[in-house]
């Protein structure tokens, strides 16, 4: 399925070491014609990391999108009644928001437009990226896995060595998933 004119929800998490990554594959989906509109996580606009500053992330999305971020709750309830979204894809998804997504808790604009999008019955994609996915979130993964309407980027374990339960998802996936996702399958093989 090709992904152009496609209206395509991204909705940054703060695990910002993927954040660079994330940007240049806003990059593609814009160049393949995608309607982008970012959605920020209260981590995501709000936390200096070493991997960058919060304003420099919002501004990009923004540049690439050509719209600004949501960023509130209440901004992100209208995806619902309003149906918008052709698909939505959180990227990237830390171990925080699968555990309160696989637990039906709101309380960050991710997760209400997450909420907001599955009560149309339309794909949510899941670009993982947390230190404990093979710990504690494993089991908040395996409740997402067997969601309806809700699929998978392909993933691994990034640091197999220094951090056992790290899992992330690929990159160059994301694209193969969004447009298998729209036709209502988990691109395949998940693991890799």
């Amino acid at each position: 399925m090709e992904l152009k004119g496609k209206k395509i929800g991204i909705a940054f998490c703060g695990s910002f070491c993927t954040f660079d990554k994330v940007f240049h594959e806003l990059e593609h989906l814009k160049e393949e014609g995608a309607e982008l509109f970012p959605i920020f996580s209260d981590a995501a606009m709000s936390i200096e990391s070493r991997f960058g500053k919060p304003e420099d992330f919002l501004r990009k999305a923004e540049e690439i999108a050509g719209r600004s971020p949501i960023l509130h709750i209440e901004d992100a309830e209208p995806i619902g009644p309003k149906g918008y979204l052709d698909i939505l894809a959180i990227i990237p998804c830390t171990g925080n928001t699968a555990a309160k997504l696989a637990n039906g808790i709101t309380d960050t604009a991710v997760l209400m437009a997450a909420k907001a999008h599955l009560r149309n019955g339309k794909p949510l994609v899941i670009f993982i990226s947390t230190n404990d996915g093979l710990g504690m979130n494993m089991k908040n993964i395996g409740l997402l896995l067997n969601t309806k309407h809700i699929y998978f980027v392909p993933f691994g374990q990034d640091d197999a060595e220094k951090k056992p339960n790290s899992l992330v998802s690929h990159c160059g996936k994301l694209v193969p998933a969004l447009e298998m996702a729209l036709e209502g399958k988990q691109i395949q093989p998940l693991l890799v």
